[in-house]
C-alpha cells in the first residue's frame, strides 16, 4: 500500500510540473509590449486608422499563439524604429527589417519571416518617339543648351568690346552688336574659323586665340551633355546589373542596407529619409532609378500602375527580414517556435498568399 501511495504521489507531482511547461508564457512578460514599426507597404501601413500589412498580420498571429499583450508604435523613419529597439524603448520591431551582421551585434533577431532581395526600378523603353521628345525636353539638356548659348553670347560681346574701336565688324552699339557678335562667336566655336576680319586690337587677338583653343573643350562639354541626356533613358533596357547604374541618378532610403550595399559597390546615390520621399523623387524625375527591397517596389507598381516604369526581375543581395528584439530578449525563443508552427501548419503560406498572391514570388 505504501508503494502504491508513493507511485500516486510521484504521478501527481509529474502532472503538476509537466502541465504548466506546455502552456508556459515568456518569463517576465506580464505587461503590455511596445512593438515599433514604420510604414513600408505592404509589410506595414495604416488603412482606415488601423495597422495592417503582412508583417503586422504575422505579428498578430504569433502574439496570439503565445498570449502576448502589445501596442504598435509607428515611427517616422526606419532609423528611429531600429534605434527604439537598440535603446530599449521598444520590446520588438517589425516591418521589413533586414537581418545583417552589423545589426546582430546591436540586437537580436528571430528566424527570418520573409526571404527577399534588392531590385532596381527604372523607366522602361516605352514609345521611341515619346522617349526622344522627353529626352530632348529634359531639364538637363535644356540647361546645357542655355549654358552654351549664354557662353557664346558672352564670348561674342567680349570680342565686340575689344574690337569696337578698331573695326565695324559688329556695329557700334552693344544693342546693334548683340546678334552679329553671337553669330560670329557661334561660327568660331563650331568651325574653329571665321570669314570676318581677324581681330586687330592686342586684347582682341589674345582673346581670339584663347577662344579658338577653348572652343574645343566647350564643344566637347556640350556634346557630352547632349549624348548623356539623349541616351540615358533610351538605354534603360540595357540595365541588368547594379554596375549598369553607374552615371545615373540613383536613390534609396537613408540608413538602409541598400545604401550600404550601393556604397560597397561604388555606386553614387541620393539618400531619402522616408520611402514616400524616395518614390516622390522618382515620380518627379529627380532620380532615374530606385534600388530598394523587391516586394515593396513590386507592391508600389501593382497599386499605382505608373506608365513606362519597370522592375528588373533579377534580385541583388539576397536577404531575410526578421523581428528585431533587444539583446537577450526572452521573446526570441517563443516567437521562433510560433513562427515555425505557422510555417508547418500552413498559416504562414496563407498570409503570404493573401498579401502577395502569385504576382510576386521570392522562391
Amino acid at each position: 500500500m505504501f508503494r502504491s501511495l508513493l507511485l500516486a504521489i510521484m504521478l501527481w507531482c509529474g502532472l503538476s510540473l509537466g502541465g504548466p511547461v506546455l502552456a508556459q508564457e515568456p518569463e517576465g512578460i506580464d505587461r503590455e509590449l511596445t512593438v515599433a514599426t514604420v510604414t513600408r507597404a505592404p509589410f506595414s501601413m495604416v488603412e482606415d486608422g488601423k495597422d495592417v500589412g503582412f508583417s503586422i498580420a504575422l505579428w498578430e498571429k504569433l502574439a496570439s499563439e503565445i498570449n502576448l499583450s502589445y501596442r504598435f508604435v509607428r515611427y517616422e523613419t526606419f532609423s528611429e524604429m531600429i534605434a527604439a529597439v537598440e535603446n530599449g524603448d521598444a520590446d520588438a520591431a517589425i516591418a521589413n527589417i533586414s537581418i545583417t551582421e552589423d545589426r546582430e551585434t546591436r540586437m537580436d533577431f528571430t528566424q527570418p519571416i520573409f526571404e527577399t532581395g534588392l531590385q532596381i526600378m527604372l523607366r522602361g523603353e516605352g514609345n521611341g518617339t515619346l522617349s526622344l521628345i522627353k529626352s530632348i525636353l529634359s531639364p538637363r539638356l535644356l540647361l546645357a543648351v542655355l549654358f552654351f548659348l549664354a557662353v557664346t553670347l558672352g564670348i561674342g560681346m567680349l570680342m565686340w568690346y575689344f574690337e569696337r574701336r578698331k573695326q565695324d565688324m559688329f556695329g557700334k552699339t552693344a544693342r546693334d552688336a548683340a546678334f552679329p557678335a553671337f553669330w560670329w562667336a557661334l561660327n568660331v566655336i563650331i568651325s574653329s574659323a571665321h570669314e570676318e576680319e581677324t581681330p586687330k586690337s592686342p586684347m582682341g587677338r589674345v582673346f581670339g586665340t584663347i577662344m579658338l583653343i577653348c572652343s574645343l573643350f566647350l564643344i566637347s562639354f556640350f556634346t557630352a551633355n547632349i549624348t548623356a541626356a539623349l541616351t540615358l533613358n533610351a538605354i534603360s533596357e540595357d540595365v541588368s546589373n547594379i554596375s549598369d547604374l553607374d552615371g545615373r541618378r540613383v536613390g534609396t532610403t537613408a540608413g538602409s542596407t541598400t545604401s550600404s550595399y550601393l556604397d560597397l559597390r561604388g555606386i553614387q546615390h541620393r539618400q531619402y529619409d522616408t520611402l514616400d520621399a524616395l518614390l516622390q523623387a522618382f515620380e518627379t524625375d529627380s532620380i532615374d532609378a530606385v534600388v530598394f527591397d523587391g516586394p515593396i517596389l513590386a507592391y508600389y507598381l501593382r497599386t499605382t500602375q505608373p506608365e513606362d516604369v519597370r522592375l528588373i526581375e533579377r534580385f541583388f543581395r539576397r536577404e531575410g527580414y526578421g523581428i528585431a528584439l533587444p539583446t537577450g530578449s526572452v521573446l526570441r525563443e517563443p516567437l521562433d517556435r510560433a513562427l515555425l508552427n505557422a510555417r508547418e501548419n500552413g498559416a504562414y503560406d496563407e498570409l503570404r498568399a493573401a498579401w502577395f498572391g502569385a504576382a510576386y514570388s521570392n522562391d
